[in-house]
């Protein structure tokens, strides 16, 4: 009974994260924080951050590092002892909220499971507060890899296999369904985790239909999508005054570009997307499919002299 998984980009063969993947990392330690259910990406970032502060800190000099087996499948992920393969801590895949890869640091995030009558893993900061102002509890744990950032893209990799997997198990070949149908179905399933509810929301998935001359370039700047993305695509970072996409007044800096004139750029490299991009000089029409994010801010620096520092520094796509 061949399932013929269609290609989902990433690290990984589909087909193996089904049956589960191994990487070796070093357990550092974990922290718990209160977070809201659905935070901005940004917030998520900072909390990754957070984490690794808190776990740093707390780390002693003396304290042995614990090699484990991270195990990570369409179904769970697993922290496994090295030595002796007991497991340390079991996740269900849609239990996690957010990956994060800073450098050789991964930061793993997970929901803890609440029982339907709110227990006190939900914290209330005002009396009757709505659903979305609610305190979650979130535990992060730290791993270090050379793998870091392999780990953090399977896992992104893991998510769209499942989509997959749920839909087979219900009769649906993805290869049939448009992207708002793919999202529609997708977000009628409250079963995988809060960040990509964003990407599930059909009323966030468009796709543009962008008209430019022959041989005009399409006049958009993309960047990676940063550390800890859990869908690896590009972000338009600015577009050229008078350009294609700005005429057409459909695309916001901030856009994640899912697809152009149907090629998926999720899990490409940056430089493959911009490859893409570039062919398309000739073209006169280019359909793009893109995710819509929240609003970004223009921020203009005036300072009295060149000398003078611009006061931040950027890495990784991050101020």
């Amino acid at each position: 009974n061949c399932k013929c998984l269609m290609s989902v980009p990433g690290p990984c063969e589909p087909e193996d994260l089904i049956d589960g993947i191994i990487f070796a990392a070093n357990y550092l330690g974990s922290t718990q924080l209160l977070s809201e259910r659905n935070p901005s990406k940004n917030i998520r970032m900072m909390q990754a951050q957070e984490a690794v502060s808190r776990v740093k800190t707390s780390e002693g000099d003396s304290q042995a590092l614990t090699e484990v087996d991270l195990f990570i499948s369409t179904q769970r992920i697993k922290v496994l002892n090295a030595d002796t393969q007991e497991t340390m801590m079991d996740h269900a895949l849609r239990t996690i909220s957010y990956i994060a890869d800073i450098g050789n640091i991964v930061v793993l995030m997970a929901r803890r499971r609440m029982p339907r009558s709110a227990s006190q893993d939900c914290i209330e900061t005002t009396p009757g507060a709505q659903e979305g102002k609610k305190q979650y509890k979130m535990i992060c744990h730290v791993f270090e890899s050379e793998d870091a950032q392999l780990i953090a893209q399977s896992i992104g990799q893991a998510f769209s296999v499942a989509y997959q997997e749920f839909l087979r198990a219900n009769g649906i070949n993805p290869e049939d369904l448009s992207q708002k149908e793919y999202s529609d179905i997708i977000n009628t399933q409250e079963m995988y985790n809060d960040d990509l509810i964003h990407f599930s929301n059909s009323e966030n998935c468009k796709e543009l239909q962008l008209e430019k001359q022959k041989g005009e370039i399409l006049g958009v700047v993309i960047v990676e999508s940063g550390w800890g993305s859990i869908l690896p695509t590009v972000i338009l970072a600015n577009m050229m005054n008078g350009g294609p996409a700005a005429r057409s007044g459909k695309l916001s800096i901030g856009d994640q570009i899912m697809s152009i004139n149907g090629t998926s750029l999720v899990g490409l490299p940056l430089a493959t997307c911009q490859g893409i991009i570039k062919g398309l000089k000739n073209q006169t029409q280019v359909k793009l499919n893109i995710v819509s994010c929240p609003p970004v801010t223009t921020v203009l620096i005036k300072r009295p002299d060149l000398k003078y520092q611009l006061g931040f520094s950027v890495q990784n796509g991050i101020v």
